[in-house]
């Protein structure tokens, strides 16, 4: 239905907007960050906690750190898209001005 609209749109406004192309949303879908590890109420108490919590919680942290550096370059590839779709919106609309003027 969008693009029919877009495309009588585009048939309605004459040759010269014709030559303006709007810019399609990224498709892909926004990675998640990975939640970080509850941390244990004995972390902040004046004795600390026992040594098997403490090396449970450390051993989240580290399983957090790993998935960490897995989304790190899926945030990138998924921001760069985003910019790149930025950026040809302010093409198009430039364009539009354009034939505007």
């Amino acid at each position: 239905m969008r693009n029919t609209v877009l495309a009588c749109a585009l048939l309605l406004s004459g040759p010269a907007a014709a030559a303006c192309t709007a810019p399609a949303p990224p498709v892909a879908e926004r990675p998640e960050k990975p939640p970080l590890p509850q941390k244990p109420a004995c972390l902040d108490a004046k004795g600390g906690c026992p040594g098997w919590e403490a090396y449970t919680y450390n051993d989240q942290i580290k399983a957090y750190n790993l998935q960490a550096q897995a989304f790190r370059p899926l945030a990138e590839a998924y921001l760069k898209k985003l910019n790149a779709y930025v950026k040809a919106a302010n093409d198009y609309a430039q364009c539009e001005v354009k034939t505007l003027q």
